[in-house]
């Protein structure tokens, strides 16, 4: 698992985001704003020394196209909150001189929505979390076990508070206890 860089990030970060279900545009803040935010501290965050410049493409959709895309390339045949596509920066920027792609995060509306209201979160504050996860994802990080769980939500909680969103793992009786 990387190691979180000190923030020296890439001289340019382009965010793309695409809006493909209309709830999503009912968003407080708009979305486009939000995941912004969220991918750039997240890449920011996670740089490397003299990191070349990147994209970042974030697809806001439904649970349909989601679960499409989970049964297509993961093999599981059902929808998610946030799917996270590592893509080939070196040789996109290697072929075109154009950022390399970082990779693309995908979220599921009805089932972001659903577990943000479960949860007793906005939507916002949600949508921030699993952006900065998938994101997080992209850069390698990963909590296939317990030691790697444990730093990539020490991670999350950190940036996340830096844009002003609590902690995502906390309980109403204070922070989850992971058990171990």
């Amino acid at each position: 698992m990387p190691e979180p860089a000190a923030s020296c990030g890439p001289s340019h970060i382009e965010v793309v985001v695409s809006v493909a279900a209309a709830p999503w545009a009912d968003h407080a803040e708009g979305p486009e704003v939000l995941v912004e935010r969220a991918v750039r501290a997240t890449v920011a965050a996670t740089a490397e020394p003299g990191e070349a410049d990147i994209e970042v493409s974030v697809l806001l959709t439904d649970d349909a196209q989601v679960q499409t895309l989970n049964a297509h390339y993961r093999g599981r045949d059902r929808t998610t909150n946030v799917l996270a596509f590592p893509g080939d920066e070196d040789a996109a920027e290697a072929a075109t001189g154009l950022p390399g792609l970082l990779g693309d995060v995908v979220l599921a509306y009805e089932t972001v929505a659903g577990e943000a209201r479960d949860q007793g979160k906005t939507l916002a504050d949600h949508t921030a979390h699993l952006v900065v996860h998938g994101v997080l994802h992209l850069r390698g990080f990963d909590h296939g076990d317990a030691a790697e769980a444990a730093a990539m939500e020490d991670l999350e909680r950190r940036l996340l508070a830096a844009l002003g969103v609590g902690d995502p793992y906390a309980t109403p009786d204070g922070p989850k206890d992971r058990g171990d």
